[in-house]
């Protein structure tokens, strides 16, 4: 540590073991081996959707996987896998997540309201705390691969994850607007600032592929996104298109069932960490 900190990791760019100091345990019952952040600069650019295909990818591969919704006013997970049940406790501090069809361990505060319609009308430090509780709190069984949904911008629930929930990496989902490849860089600046690896890049809505022809069409214009990857060291960028299929399988809660070749670059390396 600094002899001049000020116990202000949120704005330290120094790696010392106080910032270790923020990280709550997972509670006995639990295993978890890796967790990834999964995160943008805003809403709508599919960070949900780049979550459970990369659940749906390990899970093919054969990991235990799990999926963390820290989106805790924006929770679509449950309905992407097409789980209805409720979660339920084995006693006062114990907390089983739902299992989807395919086996993918789900938390998600959908899971605990009584009408999923219900809106979350709470105040930030509220909020933190109960993503924080669903890492302490709930028995994730010996999981191979955890991810968490954050919701968008860097305020009080993806400080409370950087800090809190040893994060091997995150990965970062953007679209080609211009205006969005800004916001991307507050998102990767807040990860440098609190020592988080980046592992990649997935921008989605990239290109409409043309089913007559087989063009490729920039509908949201051409992306730069390589070249905010390279300003900051990031050497994995994953592309995915517009597909009305990815909308349609998730509204029915059969994103199980996506295609989640677009993301192989991403998926190998995490394999390596």
């Amino acid at each position: 540590m600094s002899e001049e900190c000020s116990h202000d990791c949120s704005s330290c760019s120094e790696n010392c073991s106080s910032k270790n100091d923020f990280r709550a345990k997972l509670n006995d019952l639990s295993s978890v081996k890796k967790v990834i952040g999964v995160v943008s600069g805003k809403g709508g650019v599919g960070k949900s959707m780049v979550t459970s295909m990369l659940a749906v990818s390990f899970n093919r591969k054969n990991y235990r996987t799990a999926v963390l919704d820290a989106d805790i006013t924006g929770p679509s997970i449950p309905k992407m896998f097409g789980i209805k049940e409720k979660a339920t406790g084995i006693d006062e501090t114990h907390i089983l997540p739902v299992r989807s069809k395919k086996g993918t361990e789900i938390m998600s505060i959908n899971l605990l309201l009584e009408n999923e319609a219900d809106p979350v009308v709470w105040r930030g430090p509220v909020i933190a705390g109960t993503v924080k509780q669903f890492w302490t709190d709930v028995v994730w069984n010996d999981v191979d691969y955890m991810f968490v949904d954050m919701p968008p911008g860097t305020g009080d629930v993806p400080l409370t994850v950087f800090q809190s929930i040893p994060l091997d990496g995150i990965v970062i989902v953007t679209s080609p607007q211009e205006l969005v490849s800004m916001i991307v860089e507050k998102a990767v600046k807040m990860a440098e600032l609190m020592n988080i690896p980046i592992i990649g890049v997935v921008e989605n809505m990239s290109y409409f592929e043309c089913p007559d022809c087989g063009k490729r069409h920039s509908i949201f214009g051409e992306s730069n996104i390589e070249s905010v990857a390279k300003t900051h060291g990031i050497d994995v960028v994953c592309k995915m298109p517009i597909n009305t299929e990815f909308a349609k399988l998730s509204d029915l809660g059969n994103v199980e069932d996506i295609d989640v070749s677009y993301l192989e670059n991403i998926t190998e390396k995490i394999e390596t960490l």
